[in-house]
């Protein structure tokens, strides 16, 4: 096999690489440097005559070594975090449809699943990733993270009962790329919905929320965000309402999108900058949870920012 072919064939991995790392740090930035930093590896093993029989397997565990590290230094980062702590947000669009990795992690990891995974340590968090998440057998994941299998087994026992406390069901927390039904349902209730919200529909907007629906907002103290969760249909209709109204009279809207494989909106301003993305969880046909990112560190991955959302209230 050439050497041209080898180095093709690594790079093939990046997707799956991706989706670790962005599953490990709930940050596009952070995860593509972490995939950088693992190929940069194997170019200076390759460099140094090191054969390196499973070239998968030897960046998967670096990635996930860099991705527990990564976490080590986030977790004192985010105990100080102004609000809600969301992740970037993995936008996939018509007009944008993002690097294929992008595109592949984008059916896999959910706002709401990423947050939950908060509450792991970060050895949990990669032993849940690999094995729960991606399929890895155990042999595998104590490669990568350096544990025995038989820890292993016993740390992902506990990773999936913290999990299952937070409120998520882990049978099947990284469903498969949706269907051309299951997309297009999406597509047409998040247009209806954004369009009742535009217009100020309240009883129709009402009718395709769940009544505990949860609103979650994060600003990074930077932007226009509510600093903790809203919940109630009544309360989080009001909240849609008034801010898109308000956002509207600025020319400022709302274009379909699909975030970390949901359906939802990015909101651009009237120059065509990015003000905010919005994601929305739908299950049994309503709403059932809305998580808005408004933190511009959180946003500059999908092209230049509006400073709308840091206006002040007119």
């Amino acid at each position: 096999m050439s050497g041209a072919t080898v180095l093709a064939d690594e790079a093939g991995y990046r997707p799956l690489l991706f989706s670790i790392a962005y599953g490990m740090t709930g940050s596009v930035g952070d995860a593509e440097d972490i995939v950088q930093d693992a190929f940069l590896g194997l170019t200076r093993a390759h460099q140094a005559g090191t054969t390196i029989a499973a070239p998968k397997a030897y960046l998967t565990t670096a990635v996930t070594r860099l991705g527990i590290n990564y976490l080590g230094s986030a977790r004192v980062r985010r105990e100080t975090y102004v609000g809600e702590w969301l992740p970037e947000p993995v936008v996939v669009t018509t007009e944008r449809p993002g690097p294929a990795e992008h595109a592949e992690l984008a059916d896999s990891l959910s706002m709401a699943f990423l947050v939950l995974l908060e509450a792991l340590s970060p050895v949990e968090r990669a032993v849940f990733m690999l094995r729960e998440v991606f399929g890895y057998g155990y042999p595998e994941v104590a490669g990568a993270t350096g544990k025995s299998e038989a820890n292993c087994r016993q740390i992902f026992a506990r990773a999936r009962k913290r999990i299952a406390a937070g409120g998520q069901a882990v049978d099947d927390p990284a469903p498969a790329p949706p269907a051309p039904a299951r997309k297009a349902e999406g597509d047409e209730l998040a247009r209806r919905f954004f369009e009742a919200a535009e217009g100020g529909d309240l009883d129709a907007l009402l009718g395709m929320l769940a009544p505990d629906v949860v609103f979650h907002g994060d600003g990074g103290g930077k932007a226009r965000a509510l600093r903790e969760p809203l919940t109630g249909a009544r309360r989080v209709v009001q909240l849609l309402v008034g801010g898109l109204r308000r956002v509207g009279k600025l020319g400022a809207g709302p274009r379909a999108a699909w975030i970390n494989g949901r359906p939802g909106a990015v909101i651009y301003d009237a120059e065509g900058r990015v003000t905010s993305v919005v994601e929305l969880d739908i299950a049994d046909g309503v709403v059932r949870g809305i998580h808005s990112v408004s933190n511009p560190d959180k946003l500059g991955h999908l092209g230049p920012l509006s400073d709308l959302a840091l206006l002040p209230e007119q």
